[in-house]
């Protein structure tokens, strides 16, 4: 994570965010405004934040999400493309592919606040966002939150 370029560490992060309503968990996704595709919320560490601080002002920056939500380290790892991430080889020829750490955000509002990146977001079942998402690292992380949730047992900071 030492490398940088244009102040962007080499990762990514992916933040789920979700809430508990009377019809189960929901999980928001937002369709980028630049690809027409949906995610969770992304985006690159800058200087030198770690990925846990990069997730929270993501959240913030991409669906206004700030104050006291609970972020949690997932343990859904991958690896992407550096041109898929920034279109270009951005942290020299040797780097290939940078990790992308997975979190997850507890909300209680229904309301999000989506930045110019996106054009809007939608809440949806598991199985509903396993089948919009573009990226099997979306479908990854959504399922390890998901099995979480319903099993409680598995993880008690969720």
């Amino acid at each position: 994570m030492t490398d940088r370029a244009h102040g962007r560490a080499a990762y990514q992060v992916l933040v789920l965010p979700y809430r508990h309503t009377a019809q189960g968990i929901r999980y928001a996704l937002l369709r980028r405004a630049d690809a027409d595709y949906w995610q969770g919320i992304s985006g690159g560490g800058e200087d030198d934040e770690t990925p846990l601080t990069a997730a929270r002002r993501e959240s913030a920056e991409e669906a206004g999400l700030v104050g006291g939500h609970e972020v949690v380290l997932l343990d859904a790892r991958a690896t992407i493309p550096v041109v898929d991430v920034t279109g270009e080889f951005s942290w020299g020829p040797e780097v290939f592919v940078i990790p992308e750490y997975a979190f997850s955000i507890h909300v209680e509002e229904s309301e999000l606040r989506l930045s110019e990146e996106h054009t809007e977001y939608r809440w949806c079942t598991r199985e509903e966002a396993a089948g919009l998402v573009r990226w099997d690292s979306n479908r990854t992380a959504l399922w390890e939150l998901d099995y979480r949730l319903r099993h409680s047992s598995a993880h008690a900071a969720i």
